[in-house]
């Protein structure tokens, strides 16, 4: 079992930076693939990012060159740093961890880019 809890979230103006974070408890952290997601108003659930338990990356197209995301296994962590944000980027974004049949999510939090 791993309990996730997001925190970073907030109001910036478009062109702005926030870095989120993604504490985890419970399991071993380190096996875990982990993700970032996010829900815009009225739209689906998207893939914003993901790393492998190894450090392989993945980006969706409408964040590559802006976003990070990063691993910190001794800190039971996941972060994403988000550059040059937009109005689109305004979501509830989620934390994510998987592995096999198991997926965790977190209760999310909320980013709103202001133009």
């Amino acid at each position: 079992q791993v309990q996730l809890v997001e925190s970073g979230g907030g109001l910036v103006q478009a062109g702005g930076s926030l870095r989120l974070s993604c504490a985890a408890s419970g399991s071993i952290f380190s096996i875990y693939a982990l993700g970032w997601y996010r829900r815009a108003p009225g739209k689906q659930r998207e893939l914003v990012a993901r790393i492998s338990s190894v450090g392989t990356t993945n980006y969706a197209d409408s964040v590559k060159g802006r976003f990070t995301i990063s691993r910190d296994n001794a800190k039971n962590s996941v972060y994403l740093q988000m550059n040059s944000l937009k109005p689109e980027d305004t979501a509830v974004y989620y934390c994510n961890a998987f592995r096999g049949s198991a997926e965790y999510w977190g209760q999310g939090t909320q980013v709103t880019v202001s133009s």
